[in-house]
């Protein structure tokens, strides 16, 4: 139900301005009207724009509402310096992740914006050393496995003048295994959370939604002194292993696809420089 409380209304007509379904109508001289309100998104731009809180909308009771405090907004110099300090950084200590801080990186991503208001994210939080191991030896079995097929001679003769690059990143890659039999987890950076974001697999802006939420993460994570770091390895095998496999690994949705996945863990110390880029 939407709504709009013509004691309160100003018209002004910012609710029209920025409604992207184009729904509320207000004419010079005339009471507000709502046009094909079915159209909503309840992307919630109405509400939020207001100044007089005429429009009620039940999708976002009373009690969602809050006014902006502009006090607490980083400043454009703030904001910037913690965007080029943001660092991956694989200095992970065993040091647990406090549950605040995980929290408050959940709630970053959340608010993410997603097309059309879609809202199709999951975020899951991988926290059990169980399923981080597991998750470790699924991606170290697929490059291991691929590794052999690669490094068999007939095959190595044929790819290698092709796939010059790969083929120079297997010493990398076997050691890496021989940490991971020494009981290490070099694809995870050894980290102590996964945050898995994923999006139903047909969905046309998986990815751009996912990486949005990322970033939010990310920037949040900084802001908090916990490392992130975009899981690479990780992210290439299970998207090679299949949609099917690779949810059941990270504990995701049946058929959703994990387009973004953040290793996070508490560093050893944190970078007192950055570089130009």
């Amino acid at each position: 139900m939407i709504n709009i409380d013509s004691d309160k209304c100003t018209r002004c007509g910012k609710c029209r301005t920025v409604c992207p379904t184009s729904i509320p109508i207000i004419e010079k001289g005339h009471m507000p009207r709502l046009r094909h309100p079915e159209a909503c998104i309840s992307c919630g731009h109405c509400v939020d724009v207001c100044p007089t809180g005429a429009f009620e909308h039940d999708a976002f009771p009373a009690k969602n509402i809050h006014t902006v405090n502009r006090d607490l907004l980083p400043s454009p110099e703030s904001l910037m310096e913690l965007i080029r300090s943001r660092r991956s950084n694989r200095t992970i200590t065993a040091a647990p992740i406090p549950r605040h801080a995980l929290d408050m990186i959940l709630e970053a991503a959340r608010y993410a914006p997603t097309a059309e208001n879609s809202r199709q994210v999951h975020l899951h939080l991988v926290t059990d050393w169980k399923t981080l191991h597991d998750i470790e030896a699924a991606t170290m079995g697929f490059f291991m496995r691929l590794a052999r097929v690669m490094l068999f001679p007939p095959v190595k003769t044929i790819l290698r003048p092709f796939m010059r690059k790969l083929y120079d990143e297997a010493p990398a890659l076997l050691s890496m295994n021989e940490k991971f039999r020494q009981g290490q987890h070099p694809s995870i950076c050894e980290a102590t959370a996964l945050l898995v974001i994923s999006a139903p697999r047909g969905y046309d802006f998986g990815s751009q939604d996912c990486n949005l939420a990322y970033q939010n993460a990310s920037l949040m994570a900084e802001s908090l002194g916990v490392s992130q770091i975009y899981m690479g390895f990780v992210q290439t095998a299970m998207f090679m292993m299949g949609t099917r496999k690779a949810a059941r690994i990270l504990g995701i949705p049946h058929g959703h696809k994990a387009f973004a996945i953040m290793g996070l863990g508490m560093p050893a110390f944190r970078y007192g420089r950055y570089t130009d880029r």
